[in-house]
Protein backbone atom coordinates (compact mmCIF):
# COMPACT_ATOMS: atom_id res chain seq x y z
CA UNK A 1 0.00 0.00 0.00
CA UNK A 2 2.80 2.81 0.75
CA UNK A 3 4.51 1.61 -2.54
CA UNK A 4 1.47 2.79 -4.27
CA UNK A 5 0.59 5.83 -2.40
CA UNK A 6 4.01 7.23 -2.93
CA UNK A 7 2.84 6.93 -6.63
CA UNK A 8 -0.16 8.64 -6.23
CA UNK A 9 1.43 11.38 -3.92
CA UNK A 10 4.02 11.30 -6.81
CA UNK A 11 0.59 12.17 -9.38
CA UNK A 12 -1.16 14.60 -6.88
CA UNK A 13 2.10 16.52 -6.54
CA UNK A 14 2.84 17.00 -10.38
CA UNK A 15 -1.15 17.57 -11.60
CA UNK A 16 -2.74 18.65 -8.32
CA UNK A 17 -5.99 17.27 -7.08
CA UNK A 18 -8.51 18.49 -10.18
CA UNK A 19 -6.19 17.60 -12.81
CA UNK A 20 -5.44 14.12 -11.71
CA UNK A 21 -8.18 11.63 -12.69
CA UNK A 22 -8.66 7.93 -11.53
CA UNK A 23 -7.02 7.09 -14.41
CA UNK A 24 -3.89 8.86 -13.50
CA UNK A 25 -4.67 7.39 -10.41
CA UNK A 26 -4.59 3.69 -11.69
CA UNK A 27 -1.60 4.31 -14.17
CA UNK A 28 0.53 5.43 -11.46
CA UNK A 29 -0.12 3.16 -8.87
CA UNK A 30 -0.49 0.11 -10.72
CA UNK A 31 -3.71 -1.21 -9.72
CA UNK A 32 -6.71 -2.00 -11.41
CA UNK A 33 -9.55 0.94 -10.76
CA UNK A 34 -11.17 -1.59 -8.83
CA UNK A 35 -8.50 -2.42 -6.37
CA UNK A 36 -8.60 0.82 -5.97
CA UNK A 37 -12.13 1.23 -5.23
CA UNK A 38 -11.81 -1.57 -3.04
CA UNK A 39 -9.25 0.00 -1.01
CA UNK A 40 -11.04 3.73 -1.74
CA UNK A 41 -14.26 4.87 -1.74
CA UNK A 42 -12.99 7.55 -3.97
CA UNK A 43 -10.45 9.56 -5.53
CA UNK A 44 -10.91 12.29 -2.11
CA UNK A 45 -10.17 9.33 0.01
CA UNK A 46 -6.77 7.93 -2.18
CA UNK A 47 -6.05 11.78 -2.30
CA UNK A 48 -6.49 12.27 1.94
CA UNK A 49 -4.10 8.70 2.30
CA UNK A 50 -1.89 10.42 -0.15
CA UNK A 51 -1.54 13.63 1.68
CA UNK A 52 -1.08 11.41 5.33
CA UNK A 53 1.80 9.53 3.89
CA UNK A 54 3.09 12.60 2.32
CA UNK A 55 3.41 14.40 5.47
CA UNK A 56 4.39 11.77 7.45
CA UNK A 57 7.79 11.15 5.23
CA UNK A 58 8.42 14.66 4.87
CA UNK A 59 8.18 15.02 8.88
CA UNK A 60 10.62 12.31 8.91
CA UNK A 61 12.90 13.69 6.52
CA UNK A 62 12.77 16.84 8.71
CA UNK A 63 13.69 15.62 11.47
CA UNK A 64 16.53 13.14 10.56
CA UNK A 65 18.09 16.29 9.13
CA UNK A 66 17.88 18.32 12.02
CA UNK A 67 19.30 15.09 14.04
CA UNK A 68 22.64 15.95 12.45
CA UNK A 69 23.10 18.84 14.01
CA UNK A 70 25.44 19.44 17.60
CA UNK A 71 23.19 22.13 18.47
CA UNK A 72 20.28 24.15 17.72
CA UNK A 73 21.49 26.66 15.24
CA UNK A 74 22.95 23.69 13.04
CA UNK A 75 19.85 21.63 13.60
CA UNK A 76 17.38 24.23 12.36
CA UNK A 77 20.13 25.01 9.79
CA UNK A 78 20.08 21.71 8.63
CA UNK A 79 16.29 21.62 8.19
CA UNK A 80 16.38 24.78 6.32
CA UNK A 81 18.91 23.27 3.88
CA UNK A 82 16.51 20.07 3.58
CA UNK A 83 13.85 22.36 2.59
CA UNK A 84 16.03 23.75 -0.28
CA UNK A 85 17.70 20.09 -1.47
CA UNK A 86 13.22 19.16 -1.79
CA UNK A 87 12.25 22.35 -3.86
CA UNK A 88 14.67 22.05 -6.38
CA UNK A 89 15.77 19.89 -9.25
CA UNK A 90 13.26 17.18 -10.53
CA UNK A 91 12.09 16.95 -6.86
CA UNK A 92 11.01 21.25 -6.88
CA UNK A 93 9.70 20.67 -9.54
CA UNK A 94 6.78 18.16 -8.51
CA UNK A 95 5.93 20.51 -5.82
CA UNK A 96 4.48 20.18 -2.57
CA UNK A 97 1.54 18.43 -1.60
CA UNK A 98 0.79 20.71 1.43
CA UNK A 99 1.54 23.97 -0.74
CA UNK A 100 -0.43 22.29 -3.50
CA UNK A 101 -3.36 21.41 -1.10
CA UNK A 102 -3.31 25.39 0.58
CA UNK A 103 -3.46 26.95 -2.84
CA UNK A 104 -5.95 23.86 -4.83
CA UNK A 105 -8.24 22.90 -1.79
CA UNK A 106 -8.00 24.25 1.63
CA UNK A 107 -10.50 27.13 0.13
CA UNK A 108 -13.33 24.90 -0.36
CA UNK A 109 -12.63 21.87 1.83
CA UNK A 110 -12.33 22.17 5.42
CA UNK A 111 -10.77 18.97 6.24
CA UNK A 112 -7.95 19.34 3.47
CA UNK A 113 -7.45 23.05 5.04
CA UNK A 114 -7.48 21.69 8.52
CA UNK A 115 -4.77 19.16 7.38
CA UNK A 116 -2.46 21.49 5.76
CA UNK A 117 -2.98 24.26 8.94
CA UNK A 118 -2.06 21.56 11.35
CA UNK A 119 0.87 20.32 9.29
CA UNK A 120 2.73 23.84 8.92
CA UNK A 121 1.47 24.37 12.58
CA UNK A 122 3.52 20.98 13.17
CA UNK A 123 6.40 22.33 11.28
CA UNK A 124 5.90 25.69 12.74
CA UNK A 125 6.14 24.41 16.40
CA UNK A 126 9.38 21.80 15.39
CA UNK A 127 11.10 24.87 13.90
CA UNK A 128 10.41 27.13 17.38
CA UNK A 129 11.39 23.94 19.22
CA UNK A 130 14.84 23.94 17.31
CA UNK A 131 15.19 27.56 18.33
CA UNK A 132 14.44 27.37 22.11
CA UNK A 133 16.84 24.64 21.77
CA UNK A 134 19.56 26.78 20.46
CA UNK A 135 18.69 29.21 23.09
CA UNK A 136 19.21 26.93 25.40
CA UNK A 137 22.59 25.40 24.57
CA UNK A 138 23.68 29.37 23.97
CA UNK A 139 23.68 29.27 20.09
CA UNK A 140 21.12 31.28 19.77
CA UNK A 141 20.65 34.74 21.42
CA UNK A 142 18.21 34.99 23.89
CA UNK A 143 16.38 37.97 22.25
CA UNK A 144 15.40 35.81 19.36
CA UNK A 145 11.47 35.52 19.82
CA UNK A 146 11.06 31.65 18.91
CA UNK A 147 7.63 31.84 17.57
CA UNK A 148 7.67 34.68 15.41
CA UNK A 149 11.06 33.65 14.12
CA UNK A 150 9.55 30.01 13.27
CA UNK A 151 6.34 31.40 11.69
CA UNK A 152 8.91 33.64 9.57
CA UNK A 153 10.66 30.58 8.71
CA UNK A 154 7.60 28.39 7.57
CA UNK A 155 6.82 31.36 5.04
CA UNK A 156 10.35 31.47 3.55
CA UNK A 157 10.35 27.56 3.58
CA UNK A 158 6.65 27.01 1.78
CA UNK A 159 8.24 30.35 -0.74
CA UNK A 160 11.03 27.88 -1.59
CA UNK A 161 8.54 25.47 -2.40
CA UNK A 162 6.60 27.45 -4.69
CA UNK A 163 9.52 28.42 -6.28
CA UNK A 164 10.95 24.95 -6.95
CA UNK A 165 8.00 24.63 -8.39
CA UNK A 166 7.64 26.95 -11.10
CA UNK A 167 11.35 25.93 -11.98
CA UNK A 168 12.93 29.36 -10.66
CA UNK A 169 16.64 29.07 -10.61
CA UNK A 170 17.53 29.12 -6.19
CA UNK A 171 20.47 29.99 -4.72
CA UNK A 172 19.81 27.72 -1.51
CA UNK A 173 23.05 28.45 0.67
CA UNK A 174 22.53 31.99 0.31
CA UNK A 175 18.85 31.77 1.28
CA UNK A 176 19.57 29.85 4.30
CA UNK A 177 22.79 31.93 5.24
CA UNK A 178 20.14 34.64 5.05
CA UNK A 179 17.95 32.93 6.90
CA UNK A 180 20.13 32.29 9.94
CA UNK A 181 21.20 35.80 10.27
CA UNK A 182 17.49 35.99 12.11
CA UNK A 183 19.10 34.03 14.52
CA UNK A 184 22.21 36.63 15.32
Amino acid sequence: MDVALDRAVRVFRERGYHATSIGDLTEAMELATGSIYKAFPDKRAVFLAAFERYTALRQHEIRRAAAEGTCGRDRLRNVLLSYVEASQGSEGRRGCLVVGSAVELAARDPEIASRVAAQLKSNEGFIAGLIREGQADGSVPARVDPDDTARLMICMTQGLRVVGKARLPLDGGRIVTVAMKLLA
